[in-house]
């Protein structure tokens, strides 16, 4: 299935997707850092391109992909950002959008935050792709329950063309883990410490946590423990030796990384790449339920 990774950010989701089986053949980034990157860990081509261009977009269309993987920005919805569609990144999901609707793939697949299920944006690209002729499933999955030792919600649609909505629920459901997977279901005492400290985004919420649950989402920004943190009542333990932040490879080890994916570039640059990156496993859980899927109605269709 030749698969093009738009929004392609570092490559998690190209990983995902080509761990389970999908043949990637092209991506589409416009942050440099975070393509220098992806160059480094994957052999096909990586264009630098702006995909609210009109000749990009036709460019894309003319490639005939089966299937089109993107995770437009979401700094607009993300209850991280600003929350305000009329900054213009929201835009960029409706280029998504209008790509989708030029190439007409057999599958598309496109990865957002859960806030966007309350915007219009949302709205707006569902009747693209409706019009376009795609049966379309929605969902927000916990990637702690698909492999992933990480408490991090993402929605996802995927669209597959000439079929009925929901097309895909009953298998994304049916293979999801019976408890979210901790950080030591991952790890094992791989980190050397049992507790963590991750910054919160206020001081009214815990700071420390323990390996024995899964870690809280990774985001965009890290810091070292500061002296003003004074703990919190829902911390395990008090600040101390035992406890320590994790190190930028680290957190793309929770993203589900491997330890063999070169990461290069400043220590900013690198912990947005990776706080914004889909984890590598559950990308690969939202390939492997279309494969299984595709496999089945090909079936259905030769009986």
């Amino acid at each position: 299935m030749d698969t093009i990774d738009l929004f392609c950010g570092c490559g998690g989701m190209s990983l995902g997707f080509q761990n389970a089986g999908v043949r990637i053949v092209a991506a589409y980034d416009n942050w440099e850092p975070a393509i220098n990157v992806y160059k480094k860990n994957f052999g096909h081509p990586i264009y630098s391109e702006d995909l609210s261009n009109e000749e990009i977009q036709n460019k894309i269309a003319n490639m005939h992909p089966d299937l089109i993987i993107g995770g437009p920005p979401c700094q607009d919805f993300s209850s991280a950002g600003h929350r305000n569609e009329s900054l213009g990144r929201a835009s960029l999901s409706i280029a998504y959008s209008n790509i989708i609707s030029k190439a007409r793939p057999k599958y598309f697949v496109m990865e957002n935050v859960p806030e966007i299920t309350k915007s219009e944006t949302l709205g707006k690209v569902t009747n693209v792709f409706r019009d376009a002729g795609y049966g379309i499933t929605t969902i927000v999955l916990d990637a702690s329950f698909c492999g992933v030792p990480q408490s991090r919600k993402r929605f996802f649609m995927i669209g597959h063309l000439k079929d009925t909505d929901g097309f895909l629920l009953p298998i994304l459901n049916s293979h999801l883990a019976e408890k979210p997977m901790s950080m030591y279901d991952y790890f094992g005492d791989s980190l050397g410490t049992e507790y963590y400290f991750r910054v919160p985004r206020s001081y009214t919420r815990r700071g420390v946590f323990s390996i024995y649950e899964p870690c809280q989402t990774i985001r965009g920004v890290d810091r070292p423990i500061p002296k003003g943190y004074k703990g919190h009542p829902s911390d395990p333990v008090e600040i101390g030796p035992k406890v320590r932040a994790l190190t930028v490879l680290e957190r793309s080890y929770v993203q589900t990384f491997p330890k063999s994916f070169v990461f290069e570039g400043t220590k900013t640059n690198l912990n947005q790449m990776i706080g914004n990156a889909v984890p590598v496993k559950l990308a690969e859980y939202v390939a492997k339920a279309i494969l299984e899927y595709d496999s089945q109605y090909k079936e259905g269709c030769n009986q």
